[in-house]
Order: structure tokens, then C-alpha cells, then sequence
């Protein structure tokens, strides 16, 4: 077995480690397994604990413009308490719960261009050292897939996908940062919206799916942001290619979200919200789903993944906007 990294600060002849995820990506909300491997160094260390870092390259805007960073998102300690002997070979299995905010990375085997990763610290002593660094791969779940899947049959396709630093308004947002796909609109909706972007809010009942249109604007009017947001269920059984054309068309007509939704929090846009009744058309554009439009629109969207494995320099070399985060976790 070939040791990912050498814990250099806790001194010359300090253990090894490297962690090992199973391979089947998760879901959100799902068991993350694995196994950390040590080897023992050229003397016995007592580990006090072996923690893994959730973490994720994460974007953000401010004054001076936008910066990239790492935001640890949620952390965990599978293991510690005890002495690793001089040369021992030892291996401690985990399972942890991601939480249900956590973004999903790939559709049908395409990566989306999302980095996270899972980072291995040991503590031996009082001091700390990050070991390896392994890409952690999520999937959608079932009703987020449904949503992608019904956007690819009404002819919307896939732009990209980044992680956003900042919480929406009004939704019920748990993670410090959240999600955004960019999808070009449908050939139906290309005179209305320039783009549309689809977040996902996860929890333990469902759904909240937040949609935002950047509208065009017409000659004597320049254009604007228009949001609303829905809830569904984990299994909820819909004609869902109906559902989320109805969803769009509210979003495009400023109106607000109908029967299982709810009005959106202004939030500093200009969209404005009425009641309407739900509608529906039968001669949606048929397509070949997200998944073909992903596999044909996401080559080289994938920035920081480099042969499917998350290149560890970016997630290290990022910058320190975040640093103040990173530092309040530890």
C-alpha cells in the first residue's frame, strides 16, 4: 500500500495515513463509508483522535470582486484513543452521515465541474496534521434527478454548476454556501430568460427547489432577476415534465409558486409576485433528458478535476478568503 502523505509536523519518523473511500458514489443525506489506514512511524504515538473534514471549493462575491476558497462543511471523528505502535499497521473503518445539503457532483457518471473532498487530520500530542485529501462523489436523489431529467426532456441544457458562499433568504438553507446549476432555457423560453439557475435545499422531508430566471429585457426595459421556490417530497409521484414546465412558466410570468410551493423572499430582485392557477401545455419539447445534455455540454466544465480525481494543489492553494472559516471549524 502506497501512503498518500507523510504527517511531516508531527516530526521526522511520524506515522502515515490514507484514507480509502468505497467507491459507489453517495447521496445526500446518506452513509459515506471507508476505511483510514495507518502505518506507524519509527516510535509509538498515542493518537488522541482521527477527524475527517467534509470540505468543498466554494465561490464568493464581495466588494472587491470574487474570490475562491474551502469551506470545511461538516466534520466528523471515527477513531483515536489510542497508541500506534512503532511500524504497526492498523485500519479503522468508518461510516458517517452526509448531511442533506451536500451538492451533487455528478448526473449518470458526468462530473458537473463540483470539487469536494474528504480530509484526514490526525492529532497525536496536542498538535494537528491534515493528511490526504480523496474526492468524494455524490449523486442525486431520486426526486432531484426527476427535476434535472424532466428540465433536459423540456429542452433546457446543462451551462455549469458552481457553489455559491451565502444563504438564500427565506428558505430553510442549513450549509453556510449552496449549490447553483445554470441551465441554457428551452428554445420556448429563450425570447424570455437569458439562463435559468436550479438549487437544491435538501432535508430530511424533501425538497426545496429554488428557481431564478435572468430575464431579457425589451426595448424600453432592461432586463431583471425573477426567483420563486417549491417543496416535494422524497418520492413524490408526479408527471413531473408538467410539474416543473408550470414552474418555469410562473417563474417567467413573475406569478407566485402554486399548490405545493410558496411565495419567494424578494431578496433584492425585481420579480414580482401575483396569484395565478397552475398551468400546463401538452406539446412540451421532447428531449433526450439531462444526462445526454450533460454528457454533450459539461467537457472541460469540470475545473479542478483533473482524470476524475480532485487535484489536491486547488483545493490547498485556493487563497485564504476563507481562512477565517477554516480556522473557526478547527
Amino acid at each position: 500500500m502506497v501512503f498518500k502523505r507523510l504527517l511531516g509536523s508531527l516530526g521526522v519518523g511520524a506515522p502515515t495515513v490514507d484514507t480509502v473511500l468505497d467507491p459507489a458514489p453517495v447521496l445526500p443525506g446518506g452513509a459515506l463509508g471507508g476505511q483510514v489506514h495507518l502505518k506507524g512511524g519509527q516510535a509509538d504515538f498515542d493518537l488522541e483522535h482521527i477527524t475527517l473534514d467534509l470540505v468543498a471549493r466554494v465561490e464568493a462575491e464581495h466588494e472587491e470582486g470574487e474570490s475562491e476558497g474551502v469551506v470545511v462543511f461538516d466534520r466528523f471523528t471515527v477513531g483515536g484513543g489510542f497508541r500506534l505502535a512503532s511500524e504497526e499497521s492498523r485500519s479503522i473503518p468508518f461510516s458517517v452521515t452526509l448531511p442533506w445539503e451536500t451538492p451533487v457532483t455528478e448526473l449518470y457518471g458526468q462530473p458537473l465541474g463540483i470539487v469536494l473532498g474528504v480530509r484526514t487530520e490526525l492529532a497525536v500530542a496536542g498538535a494537528k496534521d491534515r493528511g490526504d485529501l480523496d474526492e468524494l462523489t455524490v449523486g442525486p436523489l431520486p426526486a432531484q434527478e426527476a427535476i434535472l431529467e424532466a428540465l433536459g426532456q423540456l429542452g433546457f441544457g446543462f451551462k455549469s454548476a458552481d457553489l455559491e458562499y451565502g444563504r438564500i433568504g427565506g428558505t430553510g438553507q442549513q450549509l453556510p454556501f449552496h449549490q447553483e446549476i445554470e441551465l441554457a432555457p428551452a428554445s420556448q423560453y429563450a425570447h424570455q430568460v437569458n439562463e435559468i439557475e436550479l438549487t437544491f435545499l435538501a432535508n430530511s422531508a424533501g425538497l426545496e427547489v429554488v428557481l431564478e430566471a435572468d430575464k431579457r429585457g425589451g426595448l424600453f426595459s432592461s432586463g431583471h432577476d425573477a426567483l420563486t421556490r417549491f417543496t416535494v417530497g422524497h418520492h413524490d409521484n408526479r408527471d413531473w415534465a408538467a410539474e416543473v414546465d408550470g414552474w418555469i412558466r410562473q417563474l417567467v410570468e413573475h406569478r407566485s409558486a402554486y399548490g405545493h410551493g410558496a411565495p419567494f423572499a424578494d431578496l433584492g430582485h425585481h420579480g414580482h409576485h401575483g396569484h395565478s392557477e397552475r398551468h400546463h401545455d401538452d406539446h412540451h419539447r421532447s428531449g433526450p433528458g439531462m444526462g445526454t445534455a450533460i454528457a454533450a455540454g459539461a467537457a472541460g466544465l469540470a475545473v479542478g478535476v483533473v482524470g476524475g480525481m480532485v487535484a489536491a494543489e486547488v483545493v490547498d492553494e485556493v487563497g485564504d478568503f476563507f481562512e477565517g472559516d477554516d480556522e473557526s471549524d478547527d
